[in-house]
């Protein structure tokens, strides 16, 4: 098996991602004791598991019921709603046409509200917002519905103000790029991903053209979870700016059109592997 967990992972970082993009898709129940297969398979001991499992249910993310001598364990509103928000950012399409207009959240919250502060510009963060200026946050997407969402899930609507418009100051549009996103060096972390997972994925596809995929279900089960969560942090960064705003060409299309064809392949490798397990 491909396994490549690092010494710092968090177990409920992989919980987290096995919901959102195993279980959750297929009902968000699954056996416990499957469950824990499941985990063991990733590299994870039963030890810290049921440690994570319990510290998750305690927090409101996951909730268990008995059947018998058996346990389901299943995801929460709560967690589903954070859950589908992050698979709308990880698949997410590149924003192919742009009207030119930039959206921007200004807000101003008082220093006692602080940690609400920090909430809300984590959340600008995820949904791919740039610094422009204290207190301003720029994007060429409208994310209107998401960030009313935010104001009423935080509670901030009477500190904000949402404008749209064209940028007419001194700064080009590709000089404001600069200013709020680090673009450079998420270039630098595309091509590493590229660099890394293109050899096994064209490794495999060679030894797939002549008949189906040459991996067992389980390792193909094991390389699409890594492979994902690598890709992972690429939403919390790439604010998916359209073409005219992107050097030419962009590794990141590469990045993407990597990952979907590779996670496709062990897709289909996998079979029915998971879904008799959920």
């Amino acid at each position: 098996l491909m396994i490549e967990q690092q010494p710092s992972l968090s177990t409920q970082f992989v919980l987290f991602n096995l919901f959102g993009d195993y279980i959750l898709p297929r009902g968000g129940v699954i056996w416990t004791n499957n469950l824990l297969r499941l985990l063991d398979l990733l590299g994870i001991g039963e030890r810290a598991a049921r440690s994570t499992l319990l510290r998750m249910k305690q927090d409101g993310w996951l909730a268990s019921r008995k059947f018998g001598r058996r346990t389901q364990t299943a995801v929460t509103r709560r967690g589903r709603a954070v859950l589908d928000q992050g698979n709308q950012r990880i698949f997410e399409p590149p924003l192919e046409r742009w009207d030119g207009q930039w959206r921007l959240v200004v807000y101003s919250l008082p220093e006692e509200k602080r940690e609400l502060r920090n909430e809300l510009r984590k959340k600008l963060v995820w949904f791919g917002f740039g610094n422009l200026a204290p207190g301003a946050w720029v994007s060429p997407h409208d994310r209107q519905q998401q960030l009313e969402a935010i104001f009423d899930e935080l509670a901030v609507r009477r500190y904000v103000s949402l404008f749209t418009g064209r940028q007419v100051g001194a700064l080009s549009d590709q000089e404001l790029v600069a200013r709020c996103w680090e673009i450079a060096g998420l270039e630098a972390e595309y091509a590493s991903f590229v660099a890394r997972y293109r050899p096994p994925y064209e490794a495999l596809c060679t030894a797939s053209a002549a008949g189906p995929v040459a991996l067992a279900p389980a390792d193909c089960f094991v390389r699409r979870f890594w492979l994902t969560y690598a890709f992972q942090p690429f939403p919390r960064k790439d604010p998916n700016l359209p073409a005219a705003l992107l050097p030419d060409p962009w590794v990141g299309h590469a990045a993407r059109q990597l990952f979907s064809g590779y996670r496709r392949l062990l897709s289909l490798g996998m079979g029915d592997f998971v879904d008799e397990l959920v």
